[in-house]
């Protein structure tokens, strides 16, 4: 079963543009975790930020307190953020590459120019119980290198797969959505038919099998949605899918909890092979 981990990083940006530097405030990143475990999600995933932009050590510390299922700590590897996570003990950390200026995170981690820092860290976090993910491009080099470190898993950046999707436009899929979400799942595989040649999945396909053959475990996101998810269903090997942003942006419309489910029945249809 491919398993859904929900980014809730967007619910902490919401409430930081009213609420910077004070205690409290809403929405609450914690409870938006707890309906997303309550719909169904498998685990859920947080970035604290070296300039702590939206979750804050509050956050991610209530998160490790509360949370039943999968706490996935998205991190730069960085000496004050290593620290924290080997005192928070997360299910898993995914090491990600971190720059001031971008809203979210941009590109993957450069494991081949950086093999030796990562190796040491996913060591420290292997040492404490800690599983380890990289967030890579399905680059060959760059999955080959993940082996070396020691690593459990990566995490394939689907970034350049989701600005090439060439699928349909994201309104008339709310409306088939709205019409009947069995439909627009059957629509959402047809639409996916059409781009199975692209280069770009063409690229994760190839790069999920490598690091498959490697012992890798294979978890993918960034830029994943209701309308992309489907084509994705070619891929093998996958264990686990971290989404975020469309998730909390369809809760806007629909609720949190809603949002969520159909984000998973949408996930049904893979098989892994």
């Amino acid at each position: 079963m491919l398993k859904l981990g929900v980014n809730i990083d967007h619910v902490a940006t919401l409430r930081e543009a009213r609420y910077r530097g004070r205690s409290h405030g809403d929405p609450d990143p914690v409870a938006a975790a707890l309906i997303c475990e309550a719909a169904g999600a498998h685990g859920i995933t947080a970035h604290l930020r070296e300039d702590r932009r939206h979750m804050q050590d509050r956050d991610i510390w209530k998160l490790r307190e509360v949370i039943q299922t999968r706490l996935n700590l998205e991190m730069a590897n960085a000496p004050e953020i290593v620290a924290i996570a080997l005192k928070l003990k997360p299910d898993i950390i995914c090491l990600v590459p971190e720059r001031r200026q971008e809203v979210t995170t941009e590109g993957g981690l450069d494991v081949v120019g950086n093999e030796r820092a990562i190796t040491e860290t996913s060591k420290k976090m292997n040492d404490a119980g800690i599983e380890v993910s990289l967030f890579i491009a399905p680059d060959p080099a760059q999955i080959a290198a993940s082996a070396r470190t020691g690593s459990q898993f990566i995490e394939l950046h689907t970034g350049a797969f989701a600005e090439r999707f060439t699928g349909p436009d994201t309104c008339s899929s709310r409306r088939e959505e709205a019409h009947s979400s069995r439909e627009q799942s059957e629509s959402l595989l047809t639409s996916a038919a059409t781009i199975q040649k692209d280069d770009e999945l063409q690229r994760l396909i190839s790069g999920a099998k490598q690091a498959h053959a490697l012992g890798l475990k294979v978890n993918a996101g960034h830029g994943l949605n209701y309308v992309n998810l489907a084509a994705l269903s070619g891929v093998p090997h996958l264990v686990e899918l971290n989404i975020g942003h469309s998730i909390i942006s369809r809760a806007v419309t629909v609720g949190l909890s809603a949002a969520v489910k159909e984000m998973l029945h949408l996930m049904e249809t893979y098989r892994g092979t």
